[in-house]
This record gives structure tokens, C-alpha cells and sequence, in this order.
């Protein structure tokens, strides 16, 4: 006989005994089993007992006083979860009415199955979910998997949870369901289990169920998983598993809808990306600084025929400028162009991202033109009569072409340039600072101002910014284009720049531009200060052309000039203009205008699969002593893996790794992403251990599921039977360790 002594918190201690036998039916079947766990001996005391409810054991009169058996009740008396057997004399009357008591017949497993079933389903309903996981753990233990309505009423229950612990449980349960049991999953309890999970930024859980339920055909409404996308992009991590989710979704939709001949099905319904969502995994890569990304996500955003917004135009602006395209940004400005002035403010970002890539590209003509087109565009439109809702119906949507339209594999971009999705407020990652709005228009800013002065100047070409001030003065009335005449003169005889202003001076003079008269009275009192009098008489001689200073001598006038005291002359004040030439005239753009131009040139041809011209353009650019890009390489990469030219891809990885060692290219995400996914495809994987490594060290998260499934889907059985004493040579046995290798990372068994 074995006894059994249970503690009772509160009552004491009750002795029950049992034969052998009868309790290794309660406990599996197995005799000699020691360790109980706390369900288990609450089932076993209420058949005991005689008792068949499911929930708390109440006393018992007839064999004394018996407790429901807790686990805390369990630590107390020296077990967590077990119960210890000890082998003792029937010298106790109570136990010898327990034995009589085990006598009689009971069904133990059937008793046993029920119980704990029915105790899991009370402690459900009752949201116990400590009690609920206890019973679950002790029925799989014994029986396996409760029914499938249990089942999913467990992984409800655990989603409620708002701790990330309890929720951990319900995803790692659903990863065993799908290896051992794949029919017992509900997908609608899946949905719920992930959007809870991206709201409680676990952002991998939640991406890895999303991908199952895409793989299982059975994604949820395009509503639900772009509220999943709204928490996931709050995290870097969340941003890249976004990006890649949607790349996976978009390509699915395509693949579907080709297949699907008549009709619309509602996966491909589920599937289906709209702007909204693009536009907001668009503007997370943009804060993330993955800007390649991005590029891959407009281009896909052409191919799935998904609209862009205003919105949409907005954030492709702010890639389009830090990838450098800037014809990219002219087909869009020329597109913009046909909406009425009243709307072109909602452009500003397009208009500043366009002149801050003039500057880059140091096209003075082409950002002069710029700032005087929007000036015209916007004259006398306070004036109009033109009402908002007569525009909107004047306009149709128009196509944008991705690369040249000469191209056979150029990609189109559906292009709605009034409308403005309402899903949801995108804070777009981008500040405008070259055209501001003013009063409702937009006009360029102290900083463009700089810019304009400091690039006329590298090219002895101050005409240029007097011309921009005569097709200003035009549009504006001339007290404002004379304010804007002064600060440009003062700000340069702040900085000593005499040369510059008399020549702007000048040049104004040439073109008609009316100059206040204290304009030339700063530059003059600064010739007088530094003893540059023979400058200040031809300045005079200019000023008497304009019809100043009549009636006065030359010594008369620079003597009142040299005059601390003198009231008609004011002094060069620092300005915000000032501060702003002083600032761009030494931090200006380190990246060669020429890096730019070979750029545009390499993408251009990458898009075009004309990849030899590509290898050309390259090659100039390395005999010029240019320093490659994130973007030169990117564009490189995508264009090789794109045309299965995976060995090129590890000959420039060579190339790469030398100026990431030197420091002339910084290390990007993005680059290391498409490398270490060209390695895979291509079947080098010790290049691909090599990349693994160096994202690991310097913190770039890796999405290790999308390299898993990648390299099953293309080389699941390489090397499976294989073993590293079957190698026919060192090259074959290398390479086998670096299979191990790669397979132990992505946790592929």
C-alpha cells in the first residue's frame, strides 16, 4: 500500500490511501510515478471523495476536513509541483476508512480525462488563466490535446492577456500546434492572438503569425493587418519586418491575381494593399533611414497598381532627394504643376526636396527656375475666384513612369495628386527648410537665400541672382523685393564679402532691380573702415547714377561716411542670413557632384538591365578617385541578384567590405539585407556566415524566418544525409561546415 499525505491550508493535514495499482491508472499507468502535479491530486481527491464537481474541493465531514490542494498549499509543504509518497503503517482508524473507501470500483481513467477536461473549461470560464494553463499542461501531459473549441478558447484567453509573458506562452503554443498538430488551429483566434501582439510591440511573434496565415491562405481583412502594420512600425525592428511583410503580401497579390481567371476571391480581397498602408510603411523605412527599402517599396507600389496620394508624394519626395534622383523628382514636380496654386502648399516637401537636389547637383539655372516658377504659379491667387471643389473636378489622375519611358521594363506609378487618404495621420519624417510657407504661399528661405548667394558666387555668375530678383519683382510689389535686396547686401558685408555685394549691387543695377539706399550705405561705411576708399568712390559713382547723393563732393561723402556719429549711414548687423551664409559656406555637401551624376547614371541603367553600361559607369567612377555610395552598391547589387549574377555579387562584395574597413562607406542595413540574401540564393554560404556576422556585431537586426524559409524553399535537402567524413575533397568539406553552420543559425533542424 502506498500513503499518500497531502497538506490542507488551514485544515490540517488529511491521510488518504490508495492500492498501487489504482493509482498508477490515476497518474498515466505508470507505477513508481513520485511527482504529481497539483491538478492531477485535485482530481484524484475528488474521486476519493466521491466527489464530482470541478470546482474547489469543499471539506469533507465524513473523513475529516480535506482543502483544495493549491500550489502555493504544495510549496509550503516542500514540493512546487510534486507530491511525495511515503510508505507508512496502517496504524491510523481514518486510514483504514480511506482504504475501505479505494476498494470499491471506479473508472480511474475515464474519471480522470473527464475531471481534468472539465476543470480546464470551468477555469476558462472563469478567466483563471494560471489555473487554465495548469490544467491544460497536465491534460497534454497525459492525454494529448484537449478538443479544438477548448483549444482555441485557451489561446483566446491567453491573447487577453496584457502581459508579455502570457502571451509568449499562446505564440510558442501556436508554433508546437503547427509542427504536431496543424488541423487544430483557428485562424480567426490567430488574427486576434497577432494584433494583440503588435500592440504589445512584440513585433516578431506577431510578423511570424502573419506570415503563417499568408502562407495558409487565411489572412485577414486588409483593415485588421494594416492596424497589425500601425504598431509594428513603431519599432526599428517592427519597420523591417513591415517592410518585408508587405513586400511578401504585395507579391502574393500579384502571384494570385494572375493565377485567378474569373472574378475577385476573397483571399485576393484580404490581400489587396491599399495607399494607406504603403504610405505608411513608405514613411517608417524614411525614419528608419532605409531608404534602398523604400525605393523597393515605390517600385512595387507601381506594380500592384495601388494609387499615390498627396501623401504618397510627400514621402517618395524625401527618398527620391536622399537616394539622389532627382529626375525621379522632375517627372513628379511636372505632374504637380497641373493642380491649382490653392493646393500647391500641401506640396511644399516635393518643392524642397527638389531644390535642396539643384543645390546637390550645383544647377543654378535649375534652381533659380524653380523658386521663380513658384512665385508666378502663386501671384494673384488671393485674387481668384477659383473655388477648391471646381478643382478638384478639373483634374484627372495621370501616370508617372519608374526609369525612362523609352524603357520596355519601365514601371508606371498611378499618380492622384489631389487626393489625401483619411485612414489614419501620418507624421512624415521631414522638415522643410528651404521652402517655407508664408502667409499661405510658398517662398524660398534665409537658408535657399544662402545657398543661392554662396553657389553664384563659386561661379563668378552674380548675374544669375540678379535675375532671379528682376523675374521676383514682377510678381511682387517692390518695397518687398527691396527688403529682400537689403538683407541679401547686408549679410554679405557682415561677412566681409565686399566683392560679392558690390557685384550683386551692380548687377541689380543692370537688370532695373530698385536698392534701398542703406544698402549701399552699409557697404560703403564698410570700404571707408577698412580704408578701401578707392572701391568707395567707384560705389559712389554708382549711387550717383541712381540719383543719390546729389549735391555732395566725394570728400563730404566719405568723410560723413568715416564718421561714428554720422545719423544718414547704419552699420552692417548681423542677421539671420548672415548666419545662415556663414554656416552653408562651411558645411557644404561632401558628396562630389559627380558621385551624384555617375548615380543617376548607374540607376538609370540598373533599371534598365543594361548592366554592362552599369560596370562602365562604375569603373569611371573608381578611375576618377570617387568614392562609392551606399547607393552605388545598392543599385549594383539589386541589378546582379535581379539577372541570377550572384557571382558578381561576391566579387564586389570585396569592394565593399574595403571601404566599410577605411570608413568612406558607412555600414547600412538596407546594403547588408540584399547582400546576405543574393549569398543565400547564390549558394555562398560562407559569404553568407560572413555577412551574418558582421550585421550581429554591429546590432542590425536580421529577419532570421525570412532567410529560413528562403533557404528551404531553395536548397532544403543540400547536404542533409551528408556527413563531413563523406566530403570528397576540403573544398566540399568546407563548404558542408558552413551548411551546418548557416542551419544552426536559422535554427533549421
Amino acid at each position: 500500500m502506498i500513503k499518500c499525505i497531502l497538506p490542507a491550508r488551514g485544515f490540517g493535514r488529511h491521510l488518504l490511501s490508495t492500492c498501487s495499482d489504482t493509482l498508477a491508472q490515476c497518474t498515466g499507468g505508470c507505477l513508481g510515478f513520485t511527482c504529481f502535479t497539483p491538478s492531477v491530486i485535485k482530481v484524484w481527491v475528488r474521486i476519493c471523495t466521491g466527489s464530482s464537481q470541478s470546482g474547489p474541493l469543499e471539506p469533507s465531514n465524513e473523513q475529516g476536513q480535506v482543502a483544495e490542494i493549491w500550489p502555493h498549499s504544495l510549496e509550503d509543504f516542500g514540493a512546487v509541483r510534486g507530491l511525495h509518497t511515503h510508505h507508512m503503517q496502517h496504524s491510523d482508524a481514518s486510514l483504514e476508512d480511506s482504504s475501505a473507501f479505494t476498494k470499491s470500483s471506479i473508472s480511474w481513467a475515464g474519471s480522470t480525462y473527464s475531471m481534468l477536461l472539465n476543470n480546464l473549461e470551468t477555469t476558462l470560464k472563469d478567466h483563471r488563466i494560471i489555473d487554465a494553463w495548469e490544467s491544460f499542461t497536465d491534460f497534454k501531459r497525459l492525454y494529448g490535446y484537449p478538443t479544438k473549441c477548448l483549444l482555441q478558447k485557451l489561446l483566446a484567453e491567453l491573447s487577453y492577456s496584457s502581459e508579455p509573458a502570457w502571451l509568449r506562452k499562446a505564440y510558442d503554443l501556436v508554433l508546437v500546434i503547427k509542427e504536431e498538430k496543424p488541423e487544430m488551429l483557428c485562424y480567426d483566434t490567430l488574427i486576434m492572438l497577432t494584433l494583440t501582439l503588435s500592440r504589445a510591440e512584440m513585433p516578431i511573434p506577431a510578423s511570424s503569425i502573419l506570415r503563417l496565415l499568408l502562407e495558409k491562405a487565411a489572412f485577414p481583412p486588409v483593415g485588421i493587418w494594416t492596424a497589425v502594420f500601425v504598431h509594428l512600425v513603431k519599432s526599428k525592428i517592427g519597420t523591417c519586418l513591415a517592410s518585408e511583410l508587405l513586400i511578401e503580401i504585395s507579391e502574393c497579390f500579384l502571384k494570385h491575381k494572375r493565377n485567378l481567371k474569373k472574378g475577385q476571391s476573397s483571399f485576393l480581397k484580404s490581400v489587396t494593399p491599399n495607399t494607406g498602408v504603403f504610405n505608411l510603411v513608405l514613411n517608417a523605412c524614411l525614419k528608419a533611414g532605409s531608404v534602398l527599402k523604400a525605393q523597393e517599396i515605390i517600385e512595387l507600389m507601381a506594380q500592384t497598381g495601388v494609387g499615390a496620394d498627396l501623401t504618397s508624394i510627400a514621402i517618395m519626395s524625401l527618398v527620391h532627394e536622399r537616394n539622389g534622383q532627382r529626375d525621379e523628382l522632375k517627372k513628379l514636380e511636372a505632374h504637380v504643376s497641373e493642380v491649382s496654386a490653392y493646393s500647391l502648399h500641401h506640396y511644399q516637401l516635393l518643392y524642397n526636396s527638389l531644390l535642396s537636389l539643384h543645390f546637390k547637383f550645383r544647377d543654378i539655372d535649375a534652381s533659380l527656375g524653380l523658386v521663380v516658377n513658384l512665385y508666378k504659379r502663386q501671384q494673384g491667387c488671393a485674387f481668384s475666384n477659383e473655388k477648391k471643389g471646381e478643382v478638384k473636378e478639373k483634374f484627372n489622375s495621370s501616370l508617372v513612369n519608374i526609369g525612362s519611358r523609352r524603357l520596355r521594363t519601365s514601371l508606371t506609378l498611378k499618380i492622384e495628386p489631389r487626393l489625401l487618404e483619411n485612414n489614419f495621420v501620418i507624421e512624415i519624417e521631414g522638415h522643410p527648410d528651404l521652402v517655407i510657407l508664408n502667409k499661405g504661399k510658398l517662398i524660398p528661405s534665409h537658408k535657399a537665400l544662402a545657398k543661392f548667394i554662396i553657389g553664384c558666387t563659386r561661379v563668378r555668375k552674380t548675374e544669375k541672382l540678379a535675375k532671379l530678383f528682376s523675374s521676383i519683382q514682377k510678381e511682387l510689389d517692390e518695397a518687398e523685393v527691396g527688403r529682400m535686396v537689403t538683407e541679401v547686401i547686408k549679410a554679405c558685408v557682415h561677412l566681409g564679402w565686399f566683392e560679392t555685394a558690390h557685384d550683386i549691387i551692380e548687377d541689380l543695377n543692370a537688370e532695373g532691380v530698385h536698392i534701398e539706399e542703406h544698402s549701399y550705405s552699409s557697404l560703403l561705411i564698410a570700404y571707408c573702415k577698412r580704408n578701401q576708399f578707392k572701391e568707395a568712390v567707384v560705389l559712389i559713382t554708382q549711387m550717383r547714377k541712381v540719383g543719390l547723393l546729389r549735391g555732395m563732393s566725394n570728400e563730404q561723402i566719405l568723410s560723413d561716411a568715416c564718421g561714428t556719429a554720422t545719423r544718414a549711414f547704419g552699420c552692417a548687423e548681423n542677421s539671420e542670413l548672415a548666419e545662415h551664409l556663414e554656416h552653408e559656406f562651411g558645411n557644404e555637401d561632401s558628396t562630389h557632384v559627380l558621385v551624384l551624376e555617375i548615380n543617376a547614371a548607374i540607376s538609370f541603367f540598373c533599371t534598365a538591365k543594361m548592366i554592362e553600361d552599369a560596370q562602365k559607369s562604375f569603373r569611371k567612377m573608381k578611375s576618377m578617385s570617387l568614392q562609392p555610395t551606399v547607393q552605388t552598391f545598392g543599385y549594383l547589387v539589386n541589378a546582379y541578384s535581379s539577372l541570377g549574377m550572384h557571382r558578381e555579387v561576391t566579387m564586389m562584395w570585396g569592394e565593399i567590405k574595403e571601404c566599410m574597413v577605411s570608413g568612406v562607406l558607412k555600414r547600412n542595413r538596407d546594403l547588408h539585407d540584399s547582400l546576405l540574401l543574393n549569398f543565400l540564393r547564390g549558394g555562398y554560404f560562407e559569404r553568407a556566415m560572413e555577412v551574418i556576422g558582421l550585421m550581429s556585431e554591429h546590432g542590425m537586426f536580421i529577419d532570421k524566418l525570412k532567410y529560413r524559409r528562403e533557404f528551404l524553399k531553395l536548397h532544403g535537402t543540400l547536404y542533409r544525409g551528408l556527413r563531413i567524413s563523406d566530403a570528397k575533397n576540403e573544398v566540399q568539406r568546407k563548404r558542408l561546415e558552413h551548411v551546418r553552420a548557416f542551419r544552426r543559425w536559422a535554427e533549421i533542424k
